[in-house]
């Protein structure tokens, strides 16, 4: 195969927000993948261009739920997890990488309420207990946060 005939692989970057959007109480929302039923996750995303970790996080944020930044409080916490991506998704990054670098965020809202998903990227959304919302993530690394929302999470 020719660079000519080669199909042009993605420009997304290897660098991602996973945001944990919570209430005080800990109930965790999730939504499910339009391309991937069952499929369980926090809203993620890969960083554009030069923004800052924090705005790529607010921005998925926006464009998943149509949240915003008067909604509630995104804290950084200051943690990464490198994981390879699934074979199905590579085609989206630029030849040769394989591996993502995710930074954790939480979103804490004062209560639950209703979102507007973007349908093309998720067919479903529901509130869950902390515990139950980890149990139900098809990603380790967002079960993984979801574990550690008591600790992250104080309530002040």
């Amino acid at each position: 195969m020719t660079a000519a005939t080669r199909p042009m692989r993605g420009s997304k970057q290897p660098i991602s927000a996973l945001v944990i959007i919570h209430t005080p109480q800990l109930d965790v929302l999730l939504l499910e993948r339009a391309a991937h039923p069952g499929f369980w996750q926090s809203v993620t995303g890969s960083r554009e261009h030069q923004e800052t970790l924090a705005e790529t996080a607010w921005r998925e944020v926006g464009e998943e739920t149509g949240l915003t930044a008067d909604d509630g409080k995104l804290t950084d916490w200051r943690i990464a997890n490198t994981y390879t991506l699934f074979p199905a998704w590579r085609h989206r990054y630029p030849d040769g990488v394989v591996e993502n670098t995710e930074h954790v965020f939480s979103l804490c809202l004062p209560e639950r309420r209703p979102i507007t998903p973007t349908p093309t990227e998720h067919r479903a959304w529901q509130w869950l207990p902390w515990r139950e919302a980890s149990e139900r993530c098809f990603s380790w690394s967002n079960r993984d946060a979801i574990g550690l929302l008591p600790r992250h999470f104080s309530g002040a």
